[in-house]
């Protein structure tokens, strides 16, 4: 929206350089009765000796690129859903409300081991293929392990570099593991020339262990109950508390703000508090 709510993440003196649409001159014309007075051009009007106005027409391209994190570390979730699912709904609400707006929608998908790239366009379709897709990925995710696809996340980052050439917006949606200083070099050159919105998703247990005894957890097949004492809990939370910091310090340098989705509550609801709603 060209204007955000006072109580959105994209306002406020510290908010992010993410445009809404601009407005194009188009002419300068006439006053004629009903026009808004404050696109009233004095100096013409004064030079002219009679009322001008100035018309713009609101920009209708703006291409929106989703890159969307299917991998086996975001196949967690302690309660509703998965983070991998979680980025799925919000990626499906964000294309169709894109789509609603008439702007082209493109999408790269990445697991541990693909990456598929669906070409920016405004249809249906498009967004259809992209939802089925997005299922498709998360349907393959299990509890059996698999070897980390860490440098997956760096190469989605790598295509979008050369599909979002300029004024795209990008919509990164994951938990970012396997973040480096490879994969600050790739979104800063993306936010160059592009809107940035970074999407992370989060499980409360990843940043807090809950306070109990006989908690196991396992990868498919090696199983380890968690420790229970006051400096394992600890260091456990100061490693989120750190990586969190690392990442939240090198988008707000590019001005990228950071939308936080949890697991535990319904993404609708989460999207409308973060935007103001």
């Amino acid at each position: 929206m060209p204007k955000q709510p006072l109580t959105s993440l994209l306002a406020g003196r510290y908010g992010s350089r993410l445009r809404g649409r601009g407005l194009t001159f188009e002419e300068l014309r006439g006053y004629r009765a009903g026009d808004d007075i404050r696109s009233i051009d004095w100096k013409a009007t004064a030079r002219l000796r009679s009322t001008h106005v100035r018309v713009y027409s609101e920009e209708r391209e703006r291409p929106v690129l989703f890159i969307v994190d299917q991998r086996h570390a975001m196949f967690f979730g302690s309660r509703r859903t998965t983070k991998a699912t979680l980025a799925v709904e919000a990626a499906a609400m964000g294309a169709w409300r894109v789509l609603g707006a008439k702007d082209r929608v493109g999408a790269l998908v990445f697991g541990d081991d693909e990456l598929v790239q669906i070409r920016p366009q405004r249809s249906r379709r498009t967004v259809l293929h992209f939802c089925k897709e997005m299922v498709r990925m998360n349907g393959k995710l299990s509890a059996t392990p698999v070897e980390a696809g860490t440098g997956m996340l760096n190469k989605a980052l790598r295509r979008a570099v050369n599909v979002a050439k300029h004024d795209y917006l990008v919509v990164l949606i994951s938990d970012y593991a396997g973040y480096d200083d490879e994969t600050r070099r790739l979104v800063s050159s993306i936010a160059a020339h592009n809107d940035v919105l970074a999407v992370m998703t989060y499980d409360p247990f990843g940043i807090s262990l809950p306070r109990q005894t006989g908690l196991e957890v396992t990868d498919g097949a090696v199983t380890r109950e968690v420790p229970t004492g006051e400096r394992f809990q600890g260091a456990f939370e100061a490693c989120f508390k750190e990586r969190v910091d690392a990442i939240r310090g090198v988008l707000g340098s590019l001005r990228i703000p950071i939308l936080p989705l949890c697991t535990h509550d319904p993404v609708g609801d989460q999207l409308r508090v973060a935007l103001g709603h």
